[in-house]
C-alpha cells in the first residue's frame, strides 16, 4: 500500500473521530506537535520507529512525549495503534493529511510564496487575493526568500505550483532559442 493512501486513510479516521467528539482541532494540534518533535529530533524518530527497540521501551518514550504535549486521549489511542502496528514513521504524513483535510473542511488552504527578495505588504496582499480567486478558498500564506529565483515569485497552492520566477522565464527562453 502506498504511504500516501495509508496516511489518507488514517487521516480520514482522525477527521471522523475528532468531528464526532468535537475535538478535531486539538487532535490535529496533537499530531502536528508529535510530527514536529519527530522531524526535529532524528534520535527520537529513530527510537520510535526502530522495531529492534522493545515496544514497551518505545511506549514509555511515547508516553512522556504525549504527556509533554498534553495529547487528548483519542490522539493517544491513535498513536498507540500506530506503535503497535509499526507505523510510527507515518505520523508526519498523517499529520499533514489531517491538516489539509481540516483546512478543506473550513474552506481554507495553505500556500507557500517564494520570492527572490522580501515582499512588502501590498505585494503580499495582491498575491493573496490572486491565490484566493484561483482556489476559491481563504488562503493562508507562508513566505520564504530564495535568491536563486533572480526575480518574480513562485506560489505553491496545495499541489499546484505557479512559477512566475525570472529564472524559469529565462530557462524557457533558452529552451525556445535552442530548438
Amino acid at each position: 500500500m502506498a504511504a500516501g493512501s495509508l496516511a489518507r486513510r488514517y487521516a480520514k479516521a482522525v477527521i471522523e473521530i475528532g468531528h464526532a467528539n468535537s475535538n478535531l482541532d486539538q487532535m490535529g494540534a496533537d499530531l502536528r506537535s508529535l510530527s514536529k518533535a519527530m522531524k526535529d529530533s532524528g534520535e527520537l524518530q529513530s527510537v520510535l520507529t526502530n522495531p529492534a527497540i522493545r515496544r514497551a521501551d518505545r511506549r514509555r518514550v511515547l508516553d512522556g512525549l504525549l504527556q509533554a504535549i498534553g495529547a487528548q486521549p483519542l490522539t493517544k489511542n491513535l498513536v498507540y495503534l500506530l506503535l503497535d502496528s509499526e507505523r510510527m514513521s507515518s505520523v508526519p504524513d498523517i499529520s499533514r493529511e489531517v491538516d489539509a483535510m481540516i483546512e478543506a473542511r473550513s474552506g481554507k488552504i495553505s500556500a507557500e510564496v517564494i520570492s527572490a527578495k522580501p515582499l512588502d505588504m501590498a505585494q503580499l496582499s495582491e498575491i493573496t487575493i490572486a491565490l484566493e480567486k484561483l482556489s476559491g478558498k481563504k488562503v493562508s500564506i507562508t513566505k520564504r526568500e530564495d535568491e536563486s529565483l533572480l526575480g518574480g515569485v513562485v506560489a505553491k497552492l496545495g499541489d499546484k505550483v505557479y512559477d512566475g520566477s525570472l529564472r524559469t522565464q529565462l530557462r524557457n527562453l533558452r529552451d525556445e532559442l535552442t530548438k
